[in-house]
């Protein structure tokens, strides 16, 4: 207690929490921290990273959606969500409602013009990131899943040292050169010691809608080969779908457009692996 000129007693304030402070105390409240990551562009990492967060809070969990790829962010137009961040009666951020399970940020429901470029070096993508953390009210999770820009540069190593108890999931297609950095990607996870649930191949195989053919266009068995060599688990193969990216082009979800399509119960069993992996 402080007395004031008058004699009045002034209550001290508490000093607000540092930055990393309240990254720590959000990180406390969420269960497992899983970052999808890849080793180049043009596999279709956001379309896993929303589908997989999509089928995990269809199956009960409780899912944040953190996209960090500040260069090109795609995770609110691929689920619909529009508008801006508000801040609460905390002082936080409350992250983009897409169900009753599934909660959403990113860098582009901070943006005015969405059209806009983010022209920002590593030390101001560290200081986003940690914001997204500690900043935003994720509230109680049983899973935030991190969408990360493709490759190992700062935007995965902030994540990594950030957040100590991440675990990495990687997403390749199946011909060698996507396999090629998938490779940089798995001794990157090594490098900075962080574990590793597993690959994804995406983009597996094609059936014609019209001969029921099965055509595998970009290759076969490369996700699996380079699983085994790595000592990794191969969690599972989607096969190529366009209707997966017209309903991440329209923001809709393709497992509620599409039930009993193949993809869809491949992006289930997967969840199905990540919540067997986290709860062991």
């Amino acid at each position: 207690m402080k007395n004031s000129p008058n004699g009045a007693g002034i209550m001290d304030q508490p000093p607000e929490p540092s930055p990393d402070e309240q990254a720590r105390r959000s990180l406390t409240r969420i269960k497992n921290k899983i970052i999808v990551m890849s080793g180049k562009g043009g596999v279709g990492k956001s379309s896993v990273s929303v589908n997989l967060a999509i089928a995990l809070a269809e199956k009960g969990s409780t899912v944040g959606l953190m996209d960090v790829d500040v260069h090109g962010p795609d995770i609110p137009r691929m689920l619909g969500l529009r508008g801006m961040l508000t801040a609460n009666a905390n002082r936080k951020l409350d992250p983009m409602r897409y169900s009753d399970n599934l909660s959403a940020v990113s860098i582009e429901s901070l943006m005015p013009n969405k059209d806009d470029a983010i022209i920002w070096r590593g030390p101001v993508k560290h200081g986003a990131i940690r914001q997204f953390i500690g900043e935003v009210e994720w509230g109680d999770l049983d899973y935030l899943i991190i969408d990360s820009p493709p490759g190992t540069g700062d935007e995965p190593l902030t994540v990594a040292q950030l957040i100590k108890d991440a675990r990495a999931i990687i997403v390749t297609t199946p011909q060698e050169v996507a396999l090629a950095d998938v490779r940089k990607s798995i001794n990157f996870c090594r490098t900075v010691k962080m574990e590793i649930l597993g690959l994804v191949e995406n983009m597996s195989s094609y059936t014609c809608p019209h001969c029921g053919e099965s055509v595998d266009i970009f290759g076969s068995g490369g996700g699996e080969r380079t699983a085994a060599l790595a000592g990794l688990k191969l969690l599972g193969r989607i096969p190529f779908d366009p209707n997966i990216v017209k309903c991440g082009d329209a923001g809709v979800s393709y497992q509620e457009q599409y039930a009993d399509a193949p993809a869809t119960r491949v992006f289930g069993e997967i969840a199905s692996q990540i919540s067997d992996a986290t709860q062991s």
